[in-house]
Parts: C-alpha cells; structure tokens; sequence
C-alpha cells in the first residue's frame, strides 16, 4: 500500500505497528481507545483548542429502524504529541455519532451519543477520514460479528487447541460468502435441518 492510502482502522493504537508501516512504506489509520490513554487525552485537548482542518458530515437514515448523523472533523496534530509519535502521525480525527434507534416494541426513538477519535500517518481529507473508518465498521459488521455471534466464537469454552475450531469456522463461512449468502443464520439453520441444502453448499 502506497503511504498515499491508508488501510482500515485496526482495533487498538500500537506504536510498533505505525513504526512497522512507517518502515514498509505503508500507513495506518487507527481508533485511538483508553489502553492509549495519555495519547487519547492529547488528542481530546487539541481537538478543543484548534480549528478543524476539515470536516465532512453524512446523514444515513432508514437503515432497519436507525438513523444515523455522523460528523468527521479533521485536524494536523504533527509535532504536537509526545516525541515517541514524533514522524509516525501527522493527521487526527474527531468522530462524532449521533444515533436514533426505533424500538419495535413501542415505536419510540431513543438517542445514542459517541465520539471517537482516529489517527493517521497520512493526510486525509474529512471525507476520506470518514470512509475509512465506515468501512472498518463493515467488516465488523460483515465478519466479526457473524463469527461472535452466529457462529458462537464468544461463547465458546474450548481453550486447548482452539485453532483447529476456529478455522473450521472460517471454512464455513467462506463456504456461504461463496454461495452468495447474506443472512448466515438463517442459511446455517437451513442447512442444519435440510441435509440437500448442506450438500449444495458444499458441492458449489
């Protein structure tokens, strides 16, 4: 990857993962949480005391009941952290999420407040900033939270060995994705309670 593009976030803010990419050429984009705490509270300061360099907001509405009003504010933070991310980040974002969720039951709205905060080795846009980070939650949509939930992953009490069971997990879901299969919970209990099912699956 060119260090004129970033990656999608990844879970935590490592300081030898930035000095891996910075050393490959790469650049990483990455949500910055409380294991970081001294670099959160920065963070949070200069996004008090500076202009926006950028900002960029989206609204997304009927999305199975939620709607949601994202603002992406931008600001240059290079020279301004500690001297151990002196080099490695020169970009930060303030991600804003105000969420209303209709509850099925009543039919009422109810409304749910987040801020993140972001960093970057590269310079980005707001609205690039943003995508980024949408399409970090896609995949968590997309991948972890099959793999928690549907698949059971959380919930299970295997701790010797548990390789083996985690790529057959894997190897199941890569056999939906390959057929097209966007409800993996309804297509494994389809394939659990109709054998012709799981032989079209595994045959495709």
């Amino acid at each position: 990857m060119s260090p004129a593009s970033c990656s999608p976030p990844t879970p935590c803010t490592v300081k030898k993962n930035f000095e891996a990419a910075h050393a490959t050429g790469n650049a990483l984009l990455v949500q910055v949480k409380d294991n970081q705490g001294r670099l959160l509270a920065r963070l949070q300061q200069l996004s008090r005391t500076q202009p926006a360099t950028d900002v960029d907001e989206t609204v997304t509405r009927n999305r199975r009941g939620r709607q949601e009003h994202r603002t992406v504010e931008t600001f240059d933070v290079a020279g301004q952290l500690d001297r151990a991310w002196d080099g490695l980040i020169v970009q930060a974002a303030c991600v804003h999420r105000l969420t209303w969720e209709k509850q099925s039951a009543t039919g009422r709205w109810t409304e749910r407040n987040e801020t993140a905060f972001y960093v970057c080795q590269v310079p980005l846009s707001a609205a690039d900033f943003n995508q980024a980070v949408r399409a970090h939650w896609s995949i968590e949509n997309r991948n972890h939270y099959v793999r928690d939930v549907t698949l059971g992953e959380d919930d299970s009490r295997i701790r010797v060995q548990p390789g083996p069971f985690t790529r057959i997990r894997s190897f199941a879901l890569n056999i939906f994705r390959a057929n097209g299969v966007r409800n993996v919970a309804q297509a494994r209990y389809a394939a659990m309670v109709n054998p012709d099912k799981l032989q079209e699956y595994a045959g495709s």
